[in-house]
């Protein structure tokens, strides 16, 4: 197939040539603001409005504060939105690239054809993130995607190819405020393409998946959100539309929706011995009318008693402690998922999470020296040098932390990558197996032993409840130290090799 390289279209900036140095700077649009809500730009462009009706009902439920209704025939919407009527592909693309540009909040884009339980939605259109992502499920019937390290980084429908997929694109795209300016221009830019015949037998039913390969091609970090137990799918009329509906029903909402508040990237503790019996409390918490800074309040109180009970020094109060710490980091689990449960998010619980938890850490750390040290006059560092071995914990923490934040801030900061002239108008090349690095299976030994290794904040936990309550303080600290210092290792190496 020819490969022309289209013109810039209106309002977009000149592509450079390969090789012509970094790409500029993206401009922004000013986060905040009584306008920066979410807007929904429904492609109603199929025969019939059953399922685009229901599904403005539901994004109604959600976050979406202003819908775009795009549409093939003029007539009755739903209150308060904005209809345009579209001619074709490449009207519908110039549509939603108008909409990214007026908007200074996150906008979704959506088939009018979709059928999804409204907990699916919310995956995406209620993340407290608001960043760039989209729906995946297993692989099946749709546009195919290949997902590495939680991000989609290919994406297929009928005129790119993926090799080695192993996901499917459900429909639903979400892009955030740092991303709509790349975001309208791969809208125009793939209208002129429709508008010229290059994107072969693409259809009008594929403008959502044609913007999420456009994205990937020029290395947006799109998020892949799995579905869980939810289901969407796609009204193809007939037979198949009776199915799609019946689907839904087969799916206990409820249930997939308390499971999907499960993170699926925590660790082994936390996946294993918490989130496994904690659903109950969720909803309970939910009953009761509890917030999740509530619920943080009572894990810091429970941390805060377990430091006082370490303090003591004594066997009964050490294992005391151990269970209190345990409970703490139960509660701490609680609140995020309860968070995701009543989509009760904001910045301020978000930052107190991650804030008290590093409190509540230390505190601890603290209290096991007092309870070690006790009254004996042993120098400054404490008998067996605990307060060195406590303040040697503390700064390895603190340093992994920083690590963390930095390496996370890098990525963040890597969005100028541009891709050559005319890269979305040419179908996906098959890449070489070798270079795949697809996410291992969550259930084989080595993807575990992997999250175990780095000594995440569930594995810290057991270790200081298990090494304090069977040993002591001295234990507990040079355990800390040991694996602390093998897990900032692995770490380093290993972002080190992958930045190379």
């Amino acid at each position: 197939m020819p490969e022309p390289a289209p013109a810039p279209s209106s309002g977009s900036a000149p592509r450079p040539s390969p090789g012509a140095g970094p790409a500029p700077a993206r401009p922004r649009p000013e986060r905040g603001g009584p306008s920066a809500t979410l807007v929904a730009v429904l492609l109603d462009t199929a025969p019939g409005g059953a399922a685009a009706d229901r599904l403005a009902g539901q994004l109604v439920t959600l976050a979406v504060r202003e819908l775009h209704v795009v549409t093939r025939v003029a007539g009755p919407r739903p209150p308060a939105s904005r209809v345009t009527v579209s001619g074709g592909l490449p009207a519908d693309l110039r549509a939603v690239a108008a909409v990214a540009r007026a908007c200074t909040g996150p906008v979704a884009v959506l088939p009018g054809d979709l059928v999804a339980h409204t907990a699916a939605l919310a995956l995406l259109l209620a993340d407290p993130s608001r960043g760039t992502a989209a729906l995946v499920s297993p692989p099946g019937d749709g546009p195919p995607v290949r997902v590495e390290h939680g991000r989609v980084v290919a994406a297929g429908n009928s005129f790119h190819v993926v090799s080695a997929a192993n996901g499917t694109f459900r429909g639903v795209l979400h892009v955030g405020v740092a991303d709509l300016a790349t975001f309208a221009e791969v809208a125009d830019e793939l209208a002129d393409l429709a508008q010229a015949g290059v994107l072969g037998h693409a259809t009008d039913a594929e403008v959502a998946d044609l913007l999420l390969a456009g994205l990937v091609r020029l290395r947006v970090p799109v998020r892949a959100a799995p579905l869980g137990l939810l289901h969407v799918g796609r009204m193809a009329g007939g037979p198949e539309t009776a199915a799609a509906v019946a689907r839904l029903a087969e799916v206990d909402e409820e249930r997939a929706r308390l499971a999907a508040t499960v993170r699926s990237g925590d660790g082994f503790t936390a996946t294993y011995l918490v989130s496994t019996w904690t659903g109950p409390l969720v909803r309970l918490a939910a009953r009761l009318g509890m917030t999740p800074n509530t619920v943080t309040g009572l894990s810091v109180g429970l941390a805060g008693l377990a430091a006082v009970a370490f303090s003591a020094g004594r066997r009964r109060e050490l294992l005391a402690g151990a269970v209190l710490l345990y409970l703490s980091f139960v509660l701490d689990c609680v609140d995020g998922r309860l968070a995701r449960y009543t989509r009760a998010f904001s910045p301020v619980g978000a930052w107190l999470d991650a804030a008290f938890a590093r409190v509540k850490e230390y505190v601890v750390y603290f209290g096991l020296a007092v309870g070690y040290a006790g009254s004996v006059a042993a120098g400054p560092a404490g008998p067996d040098g605990i307060w060195a071995l406590a303040v040697a914990a503390m700064l390895l923490q603190s340093i992994r932390h920083m690590i963390d934040f930095s390496y996370a801030g890098a990525q963040a900061a890597d969005l100028g990558l541009e891709r050559p002239d005319g890269a979305l108008a040419r179908p996906a090349a098959p890449e070489p197996k070798g270079r795949l690095a697809v996410l291992p299976d969550r259930d084989t030994a080595s993807y575990w032993l992997r999250k175990i290794v780095v000594l995440p904040i569930g594995e810290r936990v057991l270790l200081i409840a298990l090494t304090a309550g069977v040993a002591n303080a001295r234990v507990t600290f040079l355990a800390l130290l040991a694996w602390g210092g093998l897990a900032t290792l692995y770490t380093l190496t290993g972002r080190i090799a992958r930045s190379l």
